[in-house]
């Protein structure tokens, strides 16, 4: 199974994210520390999720490093989270 597809997996199961997006950034990171070909080894993930109401931003990041414990480190590389509420995502799409 793709990393990507583990992430999504996981962090569906633990969040139940209303929207959530998997970016695999590998290739900017060629020749980089962690880096290995085929890539799959550093991603941007964005995740919305009720599940982080009234959470700070590290106690998110926790929360889906947690979900995700298995692979940081190996395969993940690198992981770079925006994690916000429903609320959250309304007025930064209202914004943009």
């Amino acid at each position: 199974m793709a990393v990507a597809d583990t992430i999504r997996q996981k962090l569906e199961l633990a969040l139940q994210p209303l929207q959530m997006t998997i970016e695999d950034q590998s290739h900017l990171h060629k020749g980089h520390a962690g880096h290995r070909p085929g890539g799959e080894t550093h991603f941007r993930v964005t995740v919305v999720s009720v599940a982080f109401a009234g959470v700070s931003r590290i106690q998110r990041h926790r929360m889906v490093t947690g979900a995700l414990a298995a692979e940081m480190n190996n395969p993940i590389h690198a992981l770079a989270l925006t994690t916000l509420t429903p609320e959250e995502a309304a007025k930064a799409e209202s914004e943009a």
